[in-house]
């Protein structure tokens, strides 16, 4: 049974993973161009990865400040449905990576404070998606993917132009709360399903596609 809450498994970087992420459920499974991540993939090998994917499930590419030529580059290589730009991207450029790419762009906004609410507001009005993530601790070399969660109360009924997904800190055991405090109807998980940091756990796959539903 599919789960009411789309699920996002990022930063996948095998066939197992992979495969538990698609038979637990996932609506969406992203793969990491970030060299200084350890979730970090080549073109080649996402590619390989890519190819497993059955129709239905989008596949996303997390990427982050790219040039342009670059990030094309990744979609002439690599079979995609969707962009994540998780840096300090501005509304002109995710409005020139649709156009230079065709493909819908979900933009990452951090938060941590209520100050940084109105730059949804802003993506909100060019990006096809948005992601709501927690806010990366000063001096952090990811953007994301650092386990950290914001406080969820921020976002209690507020809507966005566009569909939002929730990130940040999420896990198994506590998504169902920040479901049930948010309203969100897409999550997005990455360390919080691994046993170390670039290394899914195939059973918290399973454990947090069950509790979202």
């Amino acid at each position: 049974m599919m789960s009411d809450i789309r699920v996002k498994i990022c930063g996948l970087t095998d066939a197992d993973s992979l495969d538990a992420a698609v038979s637990a459920g996932a609506a969406y499974v992203g793969f990491v161009f970030f060299p200084k991540s350890p979730r970090y993939l080549t073109p080649h090998a996402a590619a390989e990865l890519a190819a497993r994917v059955p129709p239905g499930v989008c596949k996303v590419a997390l990427t982050v400040n790219m040039a342009l030529e670059e990030l094309t580059g990744i979609v002439e290589s690599v079979p995609l449905d969707m962009l994540q730009l998780h840096g300090a991207e501005t509304p002109k450029h995710v409005q020139a990576v649709k156009a230079a790419t065709g493909l819908p762009v979900m933009k990452a906004v951090g938060v941590a404070g209520e100050e940084d609410l109105a730059a949804l507001e802003r993506y909100g009005a060019v990006a096809d998606q948005l992601l709501v993530d927690a806010k990366p601790p000063k001096g952090s070399v990811l953007p994301g993917g650092n386990g950290l969660a914001f406080d969820w109360r921020l976002l209690v009924g507020r809507r966005w132009p566009v569909p939002w997904m929730l990130a940040g800190g999420l896990t198994p055991e506590n998504v169902a709360e920040a479901v049930r405090l948010t309203g969100a109807r897409q999550v997005d998980v990455s360390s919080g399903v691994e046993s170390r940091p670039g290394v899914k756990d195939t059973a918290r796959i399973e454990a947090f596609l069950a509790a979202t539903r």
